[in-house]
């Protein structure tokens, strides 16, 4: 697979520079962890659910969970099960459909051994596990139970944990809560693909919603949240682990309280104005703001729970010309004494080795998303991904 895989091969000779790489579930787990783009969340619980899943990746989604937590009711758990394991026993039968990386999120750890189990040799469609209100206690029992099942299947799997639990809200247990944390997944290290927020429960604990025009970084609880978890667990010194995105709930007509914050400036040629309009009126300008903020704040891919969401997030994940330019000039063997150099756009100042981890990150991002060609912007990105 690879992003952008679903637009025709000379439209994505029109649109990039340097194209995104293929990648499959056995690429290493560097790669895969920046490849997952924005991940779409599933209820397990779908009637049709094999159906679904290559039709979504036929739609550009490399990455999917299939929830048997939140998004189903407690009465529902068993009849899910089942039909996950069906489903993957149907998807096993169609040998040459391309599939994205599968992952199921449970409730307790008993499940991943049992589901492994269950599933036999379908087992190899799965990427891995989603781990609920990770803390070193609680999320400990979910990596053992995740390393006993890939020992006994034979298959690579990967566990990612969500970081959700009240204790890490909480400012007085929140540094203490992300050591023990750290502790728990540098012992799974090899096993840990990446670190996903779960922000919805951040807000739930305080009684809050963010509306369609404000984004994670508007509520300031929130954002603190974000921050120290990339300040502790997301650092680039090899330390540190992919973190993603938190999910945005929206994606109905919602009434306006704040002007768009969608520039108009990009969309001024053929039908992108229709385009700016359609973002506007369905409060996507919001979430192409909060991806945005996202990656300013370090944090790479997203969650989702809408189709809809896929393709703006991986517009925005595709390396400009200009950034690759700047990385590419700062990581030349001949700048390793350090430095500052004029950028080839002639527009800022490169300092070698303060920029060095934020280029090594853009080049790993070209390698996934690609390179924008040089007059080739977001909308462009993003008309030529839509279906037809």
């Amino acid at each position: 697979m690879r992003h952008f895989g679903h637009i025709a091969p000379e439209v994505r000779q029109r649109l990039f520079f340097q194209e995104p790489c293929e990648f499959d579930a056995d690429s290493p787990a560097r790669l895969l962890a920046a490849a997952l783009g924005a991940t779409l969340y599933s209820p397990a619980t779908r009637p049709h659910l094999a159906d679904d899943i290559v039709k979504l990746a036929g739609r550009g989604v490399v990455s999917m969970v299939l929830c048997l937590e939140d998004s189903i009711g407690d009465e529902d758990v068993p009849a899910a099960e089942e039909n996950l394991v069906q489903q993957f026993t149907e998807l096993a039968a169609r040998p040459d459909t391309e599939l994205p990386l599968l992952f199921i999120r449970v409730r307790v750890p008993e499940q991943i051994p049992d589901l492994v189990r269950r599933m036999g040799p379908a087992v190899e469609l799965l990427s891995g596990f989603v781990m609920p209100k990770f803390t070193e206690e609680s999320g400990t029992p979910f990596l053992e139970a995740l390393a006993a099942a890939e020992a006994a299947s034979g298959h690579r799997l990967f566990g990612m944990p969500v970081l959700e639990s009240p204790e890490l809200l909480y400012r007085e247990s929140r540094v203490e809560t992300l050591e023990g944390i750290s502790r728990a997944v540098d012992k799974y290290r090899d096993r840990v693909l990446a670190l996903r927020l779960g922000v919805t429960d951040f807000c739930s604990s305080y009684g809050l919603r963010r509306a369609s025009d404000m984004t994670a970084y508007d509520v300031q609880i929130v954002a603190n949240v974000i921050g120290d978890v990339v300040n502790m667990l997301g650092r680039a010194d090899g330390t540190g682990f992919t973190v993603t995105g938190p999910v945005w709930e929206y994606f109905r007509v919602q009434e306006r309280m704040f002007k768009p914050q969608l520039r108009r400036s990009p969309f001024l040629e053929g039908q992108a104005e229709e385009l700016r309009e359609a973002l506007i009126e369905h409060a996507m300008d919001g979430l192409l703001r909060e991806i945005s903020l996202d990656q300013a704040n370090g944090l790479m891919g997203k969650t989702c729970i809408h189709p809809s969401h896929v393709l703006p997030v991986h517009a925005l994940s595709v390396v400009s010309h200009e950034e690759f330019c700047d990385a590419q000039d700062i990581l030349r063997p001949e700048r390793g004494g350090g430095g500052v150099l004029r950028s080839a756009y002639t527009n800022k100042m490169n300092e070698v080795k303060p920029h060095r981890a934020w280029a090594e990150r853009t080049m790993l991002r070209a390698e996934i998303f690609g390179v924008a060609r040089e007059d080739v912007g977001f909308v462009e990105l993003l008309a030529a991904g839509i279906p037809g």
